[in-house]
């Protein structure tokens, strides 16, 4: 296939990527200002109109934003491909008097730089214009040039070893050189996994056990009876940032740890807490994690597989301005053009995450007996975070991984009942 016709698919698919997610936007968008009068019938009674009106403000001010970092994030990329821009920054770095597995580092890291420079008014837009505005950033300018340069190291950190080992594998392992890479990112994946709590997240974060009291013997209790084994139940200073709240399951083997947002320990009740948990530890019990693992690893085989085949594909280098193929072009290409011939993959995922969504829901009913603390818990945590409560079907469908809240309501309900209903049936002993 000519480089000219590679370049022709790239930007049809390109367009009908962005033309499909400006389209789902701008509808969700349109059903929420549509909506805006009243609140929807199902959380009548459950969350006041000026809260509701918040959120629509809300997810206004978000979404408009998103349009505006989309579309300038899009053009950019464009014009990187049509003028060549790839091509031109490639050449220069191959001028420099270092080896050529540096070369392409600093290929990367350049591009990488300009990615994020592109992004960074729009990134002090949400966190400073934004989520000021409703009340929820907590990040102060020092904090966020701190927070800045931390990523940056630790992402240089990473990056080197791994782009490094990447360019001598794809360079000197031989025609299945994809294997090997394959096998070599997949323990490195493993080993950031347990790592990252331990090493990497208490970098931005201060984690400290649950004090003792009477929630962390709640839970301790709860631990005890679902026979969960973590490292402990720690609470991270999210307010420090913002004043959102959650609650998240992160860690392998012995490190993992369940993490309370402050935000969440300072609002939330203890059945409400209660519940969170035995979300948490119903995506372990259901194994979502390991589920999750392994098919982040079965696609990197894929995707280490099919960069085998393009690493000898010198058209496809030609298509977007290289002189020639090498390491670095393949690892950018696939990074920043990969995009619109995948994007159509989104809804399947979304919809995988949702069903362990749906499944450690169920589980948290059946570990406190009810559906109360966790039906209460998701309208506080939507409530303060303003969370839109009238998505546009289409949208959610293609974009949610979590169901909506009406769905997730809607769902824990059906199962008490359902779970009470056998209860009744069930026979007893005489």
């Amino acid at each position: 296939m000519l480089a000219r016709t590679i370049l022709a698919l790239y930007l049809a698919f390109f367009i009908l990527e962005l033309g499909w997610d400006v389209f789902l936007t701008l509808l969700n968008l349109r059903h929420a200002r549509r909506h805006a009068g009243s609140v929807p019938a199902v959380f009548a009674g459950a969350v006041d109109g000026e809260t509701y009106a918040r959120s629509v403000s809300y997810t206004l001010a978000r979404g408009r934003l998103g349009l505006l970092a989309g579309a300038v994030s899009s053009a950019a990329l464009l014009a990187a491909v049509l003028t060549g821009f790839l091509g031109i920054v490639d050449a220069g770095m191959r001028l420099l008097p270092v080896h050529r597995y540096l070369q392409g580092f600093l290929f990367i890291a350049c591009l990488s730089l300009l990615s994020w420079l592109i992004g960074l008014p729009f990134s002090l837009a949400s966190t400073f214009s934004v989520e000021a505005r409703f009340g929820f950033n907590r990040v102060t300018p020092r904090l966020f040039v701190v927070d800045t340069l931390k990523g940056l190291a630790v992402s240089t950190v990473i990056a080197i070893p791994v782009l490094l080992g990447l360019f001598w594998f794809m360079d000197a392992a031989g025609g299945l050189w994809w294997v090997w890479a394959f096998a070599a990112m997949s323990a490195f994946q493993i080993v950031m996994s347990t790592l990252y709590p331990i090493v990497i997240a208490p970098l931005f974060n201060k984690f400290t056990p649950l004090p003792e009291g009477p929630l962390r013997e709640a839970i301790l209790g709860l631990a005890a009876r679902l026979s969960f084994r973590a490292k402990g139940v720690f609470v991270m200073d999210g307010s420090r940032r913002s004043r959102h709240s959650n609650a998240y399951f992160t860690g392998l083997g012995r490190a993992k740890r369940i993490v309370l947002f402050d935000t969440l320990v300072g609002s939330a009740d203890q059945e409400e807490i209660l519940s969170v948990l035995s979300h948490e530890i119903g995506h372990a019990r259901r194994h979502h994690l390991r589920k999750g693992l392994a098919v982040s690893l079965a696609l990197s085989l894929a995707g280490f597989w099919i960069a085998g085949l393009l690493l000898r594909w010198p058209p496809l280098f030609q298509a977007f301005g290289f002189r020639e193929a090498s390491p670095h072009a393949l690892l950018v290409l696939l990074a920043f053009c990969a995009g619109p011939f995948t994007f159509f993959l989104t809804p399947l995922f979304s919809m995988w995450s949702r069903r362990h969504e749906y499944e450690a829901d169920r589980f948290a009913v059946d570990a406190t007996g009810s559906a109360g603390g966790m039906r209460s818990a998701l309208l506080r945590l939507s409530r303060e975070n303003l969370s839109n409560l009238a998505p546009h079907p289409l949208y959610s469908f293609f974009h949610y991984s979590h169901p909506t809240l009406a769905e997730r309501i809607a769902a824990l309900d059906a199962h008490e009942a359902r779970t009470k209903g056998e209860r009744r049936n069930s026979p007893t002993d005489e």
